[in-house]
C-alpha cells in the first residue's frame, strides 16, 4: 500500500508539472522510462514497509532502477524531447531512489543509521530555500556532480547486496557520503557567489 501511495502522489505531481511546463506535445520514451523508474522506486518503497522484504529481490530491482537513469536523458537526446520539466522529474526519482536505498540499507543492518546522510541532501538543501531563497539558484553543469551521484547510489547498492561484509559497506558509505557533501558544498559556494 505504501508503494502505490508513494507512486500516485508522485504520478500527480509529475503530471502537474507536465500540464504546467512540458513543451512537446507526448511524453516520448524518455518520460516513459523515467515513470517505469519511478514504478521501480515504488516497488522498493513497498519492500520498506514490508515485515521480511526478499533481499535479493530488492537488490535486483535497484539495480535495475539505476541502470535505467541514464537511459532517459539519452532517449531524450535521440528523440529531441529534452526538457527542464524532464530534467527535473528525471532528478526527483533519482533523490527519491537514494533515500530508499539508504533506508533500505539501514534496515538491512549491513551499515548504521548514518547510512541515511545518504538519501538526505537533496531533501535538506530544498528545505533550505526556504530561509535562504539564494539557493534556488539555477546551476551551471558540473560532470563532478553527474559522478557523484553515480557513487552515491553504487554504495547505497553495495551496502544492500546481501552477501556484502559490513566493514566494506560502511567503508563505501563513508566515502561516498565524504564526496556527496563536498559536491552539494560547491553547489552552495556557487550560489552564494552568484546572488545579488
Amino acid at each position: 500500500m505504501a508503494g502505490l501511495a508513494l507512486y500516485a502522489v508522485a504520478m500527480a505531481v509529475a503530471l502537474a508539472g507536465l500540464a504546467a511546463s512540458f513543451p512537446h506535445r507526448v511524453i516520448g520514451l524518455c518520460n516513459v522510462a523515467t515513470i517505469l523508474r519511478l514504478t521501480l522506486v515504488s516497488v522498493l518503497c513497498a519492500a520498506l514497509v514490508a515485515s521480511h522484504p526478499p533481499d535479493w529481490a530488492m537488490f535486483w530491482v535497484a539495480l535495475l532502477a539505476f541502470a535505467l537513469d541514464g537511459v532517459d536523458g539519452w532517449l531524450a537526446r535521440r528523440e529531441g524531447r529534452a526538457s527542464a520539466f524532464g530534467a527535473r522529474f528525471d532528478m526527483e526519482v533519482d533523490s527519491l531512489l537514494a533515500l530508499l536505498l539508504a533506508l533500505l540499507a539501514w534496515q538491512s543492518g549491513s551499515v548504521g543509521a548514518y547510512v541515511i546522510i545518504l538519501g538526505l541532501p537533496r531533501y535538506i538543501f530544498w528545505a533550505a530555500q526556504v530561509p535562504f531563497p539564494w539557493l534556488n539558484g539555477a546551476l551551471p553543469e558540473r560532470f563532478s556532480r553527474k559522478v557523484v551521484c553515480v557513487v552515491q547510489i553504487a554504495a547505497l547498492l553495495l551496502a544492500l547486496l546481501p552477501p556484502v561484509a559490513p566493514l566494506l559497506a560502511s567503508l563505501c558509505v563513508g566515502l561516498a557520503a565524504v564526496a556527496l557533501v563536498w559536491s552539494f558544498w560547491l553547489d552552495v559556494r556557487v550560489l552564494r557567489e552568484a546572488r545579488v
